[in-house]
């Protein structure tokens, strides 16, 4: 297995695997996620792979087939003059396809995106985790992420 950038020819295997993510939430959060979409298009998936700033990467076996992807973002800090400067490196999505689950490949992706941001001078790895969504935050959990702060809602 190896790791590298997202390209042209990895986009319809990233449709389905941003299908499959789409379904997890949809049953979570019905009433915010829309079954039978995805996040991004064919056209922003090929913008965000020339995205320096957000890149995309894929966890490939042998035969180059992707097994994952993670999309990044780095972000810089801080939201307000009273925070300490710093850099993040953002996991705005990370999938393994369900046929590749319980192989590692979230966590050889997870450990090149830790390399990758480490490599940049970034202060941490920020990601989201859906309430509810129970076997991506045992993942996280075992990865050694830990909460940084609590979104809440009140739904009207």
């Amino acid at each position: 297995m190896k790791i590298r950038r997202a390209s042209e020819k990895d986009i319809e295997k990233i449709l389905s695997l941003l299908s499959q993510v789409l379904e997890i939430h949809a049953k979570i959060r019905p009433d915010i996620f829309v079954s039978g979409t995805t996040k991004y298009t064919r056209a922003e998936l090929l913008d965000l792979f020339c995205d320096d700033q957000k890149p995309v990467f894929v966890a490939v076996d042998d035969e180059d087939t992707v097994l994952g992807y993670a999309f990044c973002a780095i972000k810089h800090q801080p939201f307000s003059t009273n925070m300490i400067p710093f850099k993040t490196l953002f996991i705005d999505d990370l999938c393994v396809d369900e046929q590749s689950r319980g192989n590692h490949v979230g966590r050889f992706l997870f450990d090149y995106v830790r390399d990758y941001a480490k490599n940049l001078g970034c202060y941490e790895v920020t990601l989201n985790v859906w309430e509810g969504n129970t076997p991506a935050q045992a993942f996280y959990d075992k990865l050694g992420f830990k909460p940084k702060e609590t979104q809440m809602e009140f739904i009207l």
